[in-house]
């Protein structure tokens, strides 16, 4: 999303590892009660589209525009629609702080784990509200507000540590769920017209530690945000070697748990 994107890691195959899990259901299913057939649905930073083609899914009268701020995942998105039979569905290079639709387009604009990767998420805020239709277009935003594990992990604390770091030097706001309602505020919604709920996701069967520690540990050891992490100065090839050893220790480990909170607002304009 332009200059003003502060993604710290690229689509490298550990990172789209994590985002093709990510399903309606186990990513949106807050707003999946007010999805209609025949809506029409504004993804924004689609990724690999696993979301998108599951909005598509329920909107089989409607449809689903996925864009993302650099073409690398359209590709594996057209493909996985395709190979699904989704057809009421298209993919698209767009930027979050001007988007390229008129004004009352959409009946959902929705975005999970985006506005903590840009510089400015209250234009963009703004900008997802301008696109929305004015008779009862909601905006849907989901963000990541807390993370905790067991047992203690100095390699995973060291990642969050890292991360976030990163994240902030380059004027992103990591873990912002807990305040996104406020950004919404300032972006012009109606504060009776915002419905703030909160889910979570948890790791700790043998498969989701390996889904989830695994593609961590890969990330560690080769992605974009490794080679940024060195390249910039915040950590050292052995450190994040170190990082990826404890994520390693996290899937072998049969106690482990790792659960991520998230904040969640509905906005209706």
């Amino acid at each position: 999303m332009s200059n003003k994107t502060v993604y710290i890691t690229d689509h490298s195959p550990s990172v789209l590892q994590t985002h093709s899990w990510r399903t309606a259901a186990n990513s949106a299913a807050y707003l999946i009660p007010y999805i209609k057939p025949s809506m029409k649905i504004l993804d924004i930073g689609c990724g690999p589209g696993s979301i998108s083609i599951d909005f598509a899914r329920l909107v089989p009268q409607g449809h689903v525009t996925g864009i993302e701020y650099v073409a690398d995942p359209l590709d594996a998105a057209r493909s996985l629609a395709s190979t699904q039979g989704i057809t009421n569905i298209d993919f698209r290079v767009g930027d979050i702080h001007s988007l390229d639709f008129p004004d009352d387009t959409f009946d959902i604009v929705h975005v999970h784990q985006v506005l903590q990767h840009i510089a400015d998420p209250v234009r963009a805020l703004r900008e997802m509200r301008r696109v929305a239709k004015s008779d009862g277009g909601i905006v849907a935003a989901r963000e990541s507000a807390s993370m905790t594990w067991y047992p203690d992990n100095a390699g995973i604390a060291g990642c969050k540590e890292v991360t976030d770091l990163m994240a902030k030097a380059k004027g992103g706001n990591p873990h912002p769920g807990r305040y996104i309602h406020v950004w919404a505020e300032e972006a012009g919604f109606e504060k009776a017209r915002i419905k703030k709920s909160a889910g979570a996701w948890c790791f700790s069967s043998p498969e989701e530690r390996e889904y989830w520690g695994g593609s961590m540990e890969a990330r560690m050891r080769s992605s974009g945000f490794s080679k940024r992490a060195v390249e910039e100065g915040y950590a050292t090839k052995e450190e994040l070697e170190k990082m990826a050893d404890g994520w390693r220790d996290f899937v072998k480990n049969d106690e482990a748990w790792f659960g991520l909170l998230h904040g969640e607002i509905l906005c209706w304009k």
